[in-house]
This record gives structure tokens, C-alpha cells and sequence, in this order.
């Protein structure tokens, strides 16, 4: 049930309250970082485990070295592909969103002028 409240000086009621706002759509850059903190956790507890089960099965130092690096090279190869393409994509977002502010600004530009000087700007891009 809403709440009402009068109309100062009419003694009315007014409209209802607005009920709460519903839960917002989780932010897209939010996500990334969430699932980007994930991802790194994720790879410091392989490496960990790799490391655990090398220093476990090998006696040399160089024999743990060669086995650990090797896991740590492909964790970090996928780790710095999804950061690249995160970067990427928001770069891509921020020059989408600057073109359209753009060619907004252009059309209400062009609105303004009379009809035969559009036609001559629209001729000369």
C-alpha cells in the first residue's frame, strides 16, 4: 500500500508515492572487473597447485623451474588475451558513444541551416 500525502495548502491528497526503484541491471564494467578478479584468482591458485605438485615430484631446482614456467606461460597468455580484449572492447564502446554525440551534433547543426545550404554541406563531405 502507498503512502499519500496531502497537497500543502489544498488539503488534497496528492499522487502516491513512487514505489522503490527496481534492481538496476548490473553494470557492464563492473562485470569485467568481477570476472576479471576472478580469473587472476583463478590463476594464482593453479600456479600455486602446480607449484605445490612440482616441488612434491622434482629434486632440482631447475626441474620445478621448467614445469612451473610452463603453466605460468599459458595462464599468463589467456589471462592477457581476456584483459586485451576487455580494453579493446571498451575502447571500441567509448569511440561508438563519441561518434554518435558526433552525428547527433551534426544533424541538429544541419537542421538549423535552410534546406539549400544543407544540400551544398551535405554535397562537400
Amino acid at each position: 500500500m502507498s503512502a499519500q500525502v496531502a497537497n500543502p495548502g489544498t488539503g488534497q491528497p496528492a499522487a502516491p508515492a513512487p514505489a522503490p526503484a527496481q534492481k538496476a541491471a548490473p553494470n557492464v564494467d563492473l562485470l569485467r572487473v568481477k570476472y576479471g578478479a576472478w580469473l587472476v584468482g583463478a590463476a594464482f591458485l593453479l600456479l600455486a597447485i602446480v607449484f605445490g605438485v612440482a616441488v612434491s615430484q622434482f629434486k632440482t631446482a631447475t626441474d620445478v623451474a621448467a614445469v612451473v614456467a610452463s603453466v605460468a606461460t599459458v595462464v599468463g597468455t589467456i589471462i592477457g588475451a581476456f584483459f586485451g580484449v576487455q580494453a579493446g572492447s571498451a575502447g571500441r564502446e567509448a569511440a561508438e558513444n563519441q561518434r554518435n554525440r558526433a552525428e547527433k551534433a551534426t544533424r541538429v547543426a544541419l537542421a538549423k541551416l535552410s534546406p539549400a545550404d544543407a544540400d551544398d554541406v551535405l554535397k562537400s563531405i
